[in-house]
């Protein structure tokens, strides 16, 4: 064809029709992975193995007879990229850590066995932070990954790396995952639309059950990242292994209207520290909800009052989890200042109390489910300010980090305590105060359980102006 598809629906449909082959694909966004090394969005890049899938790939398309190529796969040949967080055949997983043993996967972890199944080929495995636990996409294994809108700042986290690859180009869409933010927050910073899907959405987030080893909610779950709402939908139905039921409700987003959407800058974290928001962000906000009100929606101020336990108790719930982990004996000292003391914490912390958080996160989690029920969705802001420069939290004393990343991102992990699905959507540009050109500034859309179909026709009318 005469130009590469621009987005991952075109691509995914030229792979499907031979307009594209599998090898055309994976090549191109390999050329263009190398041409982007600076951004650091790589840990790992598997190109020998890329190829040698994509080959056999498009010998399984020429084995077809036209009328047989209907039965393929939905994402045959479709280039993706996963989070080092999670175990790919063939390349090795890291966690982001200095402290642990980096080995081979021999097989893939269950989502990653869901994609490569829907025909999706691996490109290689994208930067996180350690463990997974910030905001920004910093260890000490790699470099940091960057802001393709600004290599100065960051992408956020922890599926940074995935952002970033995303917003220039490097791959057409990406799975993410997301335990307080972690699809939404680099959305936000890079200018993509990102879903939260509510915990089961994707069945393979249940494996380990509902609740985690100290009975709180199971925070964490997989989603799309992409650069608009139907291509979000057509890796969404992949990851779940379904039908594209989710792609058919986004081209017909312009039929939904008169939704009862409650909009709110509250923040729980307001019951330890002030919650500042920058005017980019307040104005982005507004303007979402001045976009969907043109649209036919009924918006309204919501009264929301959030439960001053919620501060602690996330943060106790939050890295109780830290005190199951394993590291090899005298590795400690290889772990980033920020994780070794909250593991330190831990670990000093009674299992008594760490039963109590988790006890008040499910209450807390009951709350909020009713709060938010009273409207189709909660609309709030995104990021609180535009993405700090790299390095500017992980210099921080640990605790003032941890501060430091609440404030910038007050209402994200709020969404994963009550279970329920949430979409980032980019809104407007603002100038850069430190370069050249523009940042995105974008909003949250919280909605009722089982409407992420519904989550991205919403924003596919914020961002369709």
């Amino acid at each position: 064809m005469s130009r590469f598809p621009e987005t991952a629906l075109e691509l995914r449909d030229a792979l499907r029709t031979g307009e594209v082959s599998a090898r055309e694909a994976a090549t191109h966004f390999l050329r263009r992975i190398a041409e982007r090394e600076d951004l650091g969005a790589f840990i790992a890049v598997t190109a020998e193995l890329a190829l040698a899938e994509a080959d056999a790939a498009d010998a399984r398309f020429a084995a077809l007879a036209p009328e047989e190529r209907a039965g393929l796969p939905p994402l045959h040949g479709l280039p993706l990229a996963h989070k080092d967080l999670v175990d790919v055949a063939g390349a090795p997983t890291t966690l982001g850590s200095a402290a642990l043993p980096h080995p081979i996967a021999e097989q893939d972890g269950p989502g990653v066995a869901v994609l490569r199944a829907a025909g999706s080929i691996s490109l290689g495995k994208t930067q996180v932070p350690e463990l997974g636990l910030n905001a920004y996409s910093e260890n000490l294994i790699a470099p940091p990954a960057r802001n393709p809108l600004d290599p100065e700042r960051t992408p956020g986290g922890s599926s940074g790396g995935s952002a970033a690859a995303v917003a220039a180009g490097l791959l057409p869409v990406a799975p993410g995952s997301d335990g307080g933010g972690s699809i939404r927050i680099p959305s936000l910073a890079c200018g993509l639309i990102g879903l939260k899907p509510g915990l089961g959405a994707v069945p393979t987030d249940l494996e380990d059950g509902p609740v985690d080893d100290f009975g709180a909610p199971r925070l964490t779950t997989s989603g799309p990242i992409a650069r608009g709402a139907e291509d979000a939908a057509v890796l969404f139905d992949a990851m779940r292994g379904g039908p594209e039921t989710t792609l058919r409700a986004v081209r017909e987003a312009d039929a939904l209207s008169a939704l009862r959407i409650g909009i709110s800058a509250a923040s729980p974290f307001e019951a330890a520290h002030p919650v500042p928001l920058s005017p980019e962000a307040r104005l982005a906000w507004r303007l979402a909800a001045e976009r969907l009100s043109d649209r036919g929606h009924l918006v309204e101020e919501a009264d929301l009052r959030y439960d001053p336990r919620y501060p602690e108790a996330f943060r106790i719930g939050w890295m109780a989890n830290l005190s199951l982990l394993e590291l090899p004996e005298g590795h400690e000292d290889r772990l980033i200042p920020y994780t070794r003391v909250f593991r330190e914490r831990a670990l000093a912390r009674p299992r008594p109390a760490h039963l109590e958080a988790a006890a008040a996160l499910q209450e807390i989690a009951a709350e909020l489910r009713r709060q938010w029920g009273a409207y189709d969705a909660v609309l709030t802001p995104g990021l609180a300010a535009l993405p700090p420069r790299v390095g500017a939290f992980l210099k921080l004393a640990p605790d003032d980090d941890y501060r430091a990343q609440c404030e910038w991102t007050p209402f994200t992990s709020m969404v994963n305590v009550s279970g329920l699905p949430a979409v980032a959507v980019p809104i407007l540009e603002v100038p850069n105060p430190s370069a050249p050109g523009s940042l995105p500034m974008g909003a949250q859309l919280i909605g009722r359980p089982g409407s992420e179909a519904q989550l991205l026709q919403l924003a596919a009318q914020l961002t369709t102006v």
